[in-house]
């Protein structure tokens, strides 16, 4: 049977449209916080902003151990949804928030007992580690709470909750925002804390966040975690969570751990590329909002259909996501281009970082293509790279141009269809 006799187009965009929107605006929103701090503190001084997208990266590889955790949950939590089974779905919340909770303290100690460590990995530059420690004493603080949202707001989207997640993340993003111009200029009579401010602003945002969802998620209509089983969870079920969640972390881990690199690498080129790089993954994030939303929805509807029983929709629900993601990478591309000349004029630095920038964006064009279908279709593996002391331009397209060599591969793992089962008991 064909994979387009299997869906009903108008009920498939419905869905699409009411999963992917929320999803992708709350990515937006994320990706508002660092635009906006790398504005404000581009304001203020290229080397604070240079600085703080370094120690930025920091929480970029907890996410990534986040990210797994909480896409495992998403995996088996969707068909459990799709099923009925709320019971089996409040274990897989208790299993996020404790694997969750462990991560983000680990990351916690590490940012407030080694900073300057956590730094001399991404810069050798004395004035970026001193400004970069003292913005992860201060940041490590919202890991704590960080690891715990994201469990919650996890669960409200498999469940259905898509628009109140997204409200959270919204509610958060712009008090951090506002805190963040507060703080760093030092409006309404409080001193300018540069820096450090934006650490601030970050650490509060992300308490308001968890309070948010504990309060909303209260309510009779969504899932809680199970307290009174937090300690004990079935053996077949952790089995399950394990056999979902190690793969996807070491597939995190290899891409996180490559990709993190590729800002090591551009901040031991120097201070200039290094802040190019800065403004070029603002730009990255914020295009990429959109794949991300409808890469989220995919996983959301593919598993409900397969864990419903409904296996020959899943997969036709899956080829359908894939072509759209072809669309949606070649408009990403498109974007990028439109908006270089835009941002080259927006943004204040030397001359030798705008020549750097203006080279990265027209790279980021290519690799928009190649990020936006392997979002969509499957976390690839990120294989790092080194360079031999090559142009910070060549530097920076060797870490960009693996998204476009990946789809060859993603799409031949694709069309094997194994992705194609039911995961309940």
């Amino acid at each position: 049977m064909k994979s387009e006799t299997l869906i009903n187009k108008k009920d498939f965009y419905k869905t699409l449209t009411r999963l992917a929107l929320p999803i992708a605006f709350q990515s937006l929103m994320l990706a508002a916080v660092a635009a906006g701090d790398a504005l404000m503190l581009g304001k203020v001084a290229q080397n604070e902003m240079t600085a703080v997208s370094l120690a930025t990266q920091i929480q970029f590889v907890q996410n990534m151990f986040l990210g797994a955790i909480t896409a495992a949950g998403a995996i088996l939590g969707a068909q459990y949804w799709g099923k009925g089974d709320k019971d089996t779905l409040e274990n897989i919340f208790n299993m996020m928030l404790r694997f969750g909770g462990i991560i983000s303290v680990l990351f916690f100690l590490a940012c407030e007992l080694a900073p300057e460590l956590l730094m001399h990995i991404f810069t050798p530059d004395a004035v970026l580690i001193s400004i970069g420690s003292s913005y992860l004493r201060i940041a490590g603080w919202s890991y704590l709470f960080t690891g715990v949202s994201q469990c919650y707001l996890t669960v409200m989207k498999v469940s259905d909750h898509v628009k109140p997640c997204a409200f959270i993340s919204s509610c958060a993003v712009l008090l951090n925002i506002g805190l963040n111009a507060v703080f760093i200029f030092g409006l309404f009579g409080l001193p300018a804390m540069q820096a450090r401010g934006a650490a601030l602003a970050t650490t509060l945002s992300r308490i308001i966040e968890l309070v948010l969802c504990i309060v909303l998620s209260s309510k009779p209509s969504y899932i809680r975690p199970a307290w009174e089983r937090f300690l004990k969870l079935p053996g077949q079920l952790k089995k399950d969570f394990a056999r979902q969640c190690l793969p996807l972390m070491g597939g995190s881990l290899c891409w996180g751990v490559g990709f993190t690199s590729y800002t090591a690498i551009m901040g031991h080129v120097g201070t200039d590329a290094a802040a190019a790089n800065s403004i070029a993954a603002v730009v990255r994030d914020l295009i990429c909002c959109m794949c991300n939303g409808i890469g989220s929805a995919a996983g959301i509807m593919v598993g409900n259909e397969l864990g419903a029983g409904r296996l020959e929709r899943g997969k036709a629900y899956g080829i359908k996501l894939k072509n759209i993601s072809y669309v949606i990478g070649f408009i990403s591309a498109a974007l990028v281009l439109a908006v270089t000349p835009l941002i080259i004029r927006m943004v204040v630095l030397t001359d030798q970082a705008g020549e750097y920038l203006l080279g990265m964006m027209l790279v980021m064009a290519v690799y928009m293509i190649g990020r936006c279908i392997n979002t969509v279709v499957i976390n690839g593996v990120l294989d790092g790279a080194f360079v031999l002391h090559w142009p910070p331009i060549l530097v920076y397209a060797c870490t960009c141009l693996d998204e476009v060599g990946k789809i060859p591969w993603v799409m031949l793992r694709f069309r094997k269809y194994k992705w194609v089962q039911d995961l309940t008991r």
